[in-house]
């Protein structure tokens, strides 16, 4: 196989390659590493990290859907104290880019999580979960309403360490989700994680009860792919020049090229690692065989490649990614 230049850049940090995990999909990455050395992807996005122990919400907290999975965990976690002590000082260890998730209920919990963060060795990024309930707004999920998103991550961004990135990670259950990245990146995000679950339900017919203990949950997996991609493609169209980490429903390498060619510079592996825990370095070389099949030398080259328009032929020494290709309307209008 011809060797592709898997690197990437997010917001300036530069990455090996562009698949990393996601968030709550693998705690902090130590039950990944009995499969694979977490060091060898591009990052370990941890599950989201609020500042208190938390119980997570009432059982059941899952269950299979067609093509995907629907779960209401409620964000169970150690806090943020026990995360630094125990999960960050791992992946530290292991020479992992741990990219680190947060959440919380209020300005204030993002505020003083964003301030413990700071300063801590071995944070390449930090990804904030903006859909979480606003307390302090009736419920309001954050990253539902443009104001209140903009205003997690200013109050972040202001308490991250300037070389850190800040990526927001966007909700798909919006009207226009390029209103709510336009709000991040005005307020300070360096980024886009794109994208979060969609809100779902099950109902089972036999007991006719909600089957989740929480009543809704986040659908993931692959039936939620096309709508990643869609919104992925949306971004990118919106803001081209800010990087985006793609995810939803990612299960193969062809799967993390669609990603890219939509505008994604990385790729986040979620729910698949649940069937198969090697599937962030499974999809890696599927991703770099895809690349290399395609005569691509560059990964960097596809990013937001679907975007430009179509080539109506191509001069035998033009490269196939540059500017020499001719777009069809041009070629058109030249022949006699």
């Amino acid at each position: 196989m011809t060797r592709v230049d898997m690197t990437t850049r997010l917001a300036g940090v530069a990455f090996p390659n562009p698949v990393f995990t996601a968030s709550g999909c693998a705690a902090a990455g130590q039950e990944l590493h009995a499969f694979f050395d977490v060091a060898s992807i591009g990052g370990v996005v941890t599950k989201s990290i609020m500042l208190a122990p938390r119980s997570g919400r009432a059982t059941p907290r899952m269950a299979e859907t067609p093509s995907g999975m629907i779960n209401s965990i409620g964000l169970q976690g150690p806090g943020i104290d026990a995360f630094l002590e125990r999960d960050l000082a791992w992946l530290e260890a292991q020479g992992a880019r741990a990219v680190v998730s947060i959440a919380g209920g209020s300005l204030e919990e993002y505020a003083l999580l964003a301030q413990k963060l700071r300063g801590r060795a071995g944070i390449a990024m930090v990804e904030v979960n903006i859909s979480c309930p606003n307390v302090e707004d009736r419920g309001q999920v954050f990253a539902c309403d443009p104001t209140a998103s903009s205003n997690v991550v200013d109050a972040v961004r202001r308490n991250t360490s300037s070389g850190v990135p800040v990526f927001a990670k966007l909700s798909p259950d919006v009207t226009d989700i390029t209103t709510i990245a336009r709000a991040c990146v005005a307020a300070g995000a360096d980024g886009l994680s794109v994208i979060n679950t969609l809100l779902g339900m099950v109902i089972d017919t036999t007991t006719m009860r909600p089957v989740l203990g929480g009543v809704t949950g986040g659908l993931s997996g692959p039936a939620i792919r096309p709508v990643a991609v869609r919104c992925v493609w949306q971004v990118h169209a919106a803001l081209p020049d800010v990087p985006i980490l793609g995810m939803g429903g990612i299960r193969t390498g062809l799967d993390a090229l669609e990603f890219l060619l939509a505008g994604a510079s990385a790729v986040s592996v979620g729910t698949t690692v649940f069937g198969d825990p090697s599937a962030p370095v499974r999809v890696l070389r599927e991703l770099e065989q895809a690349l290399a099949d395609r005569g691509i030398d560059r990964l960097s080259d596809v990013v937001g490649l679907a975007h430009r328009p179509p080539a109506a032929r191509v001069p035998e020494d033009a490269d196939p990614l540059g500017d020499e290709l001719v777009p069809a309307a041009a070629a058109q209008e030249a022949a006699p």
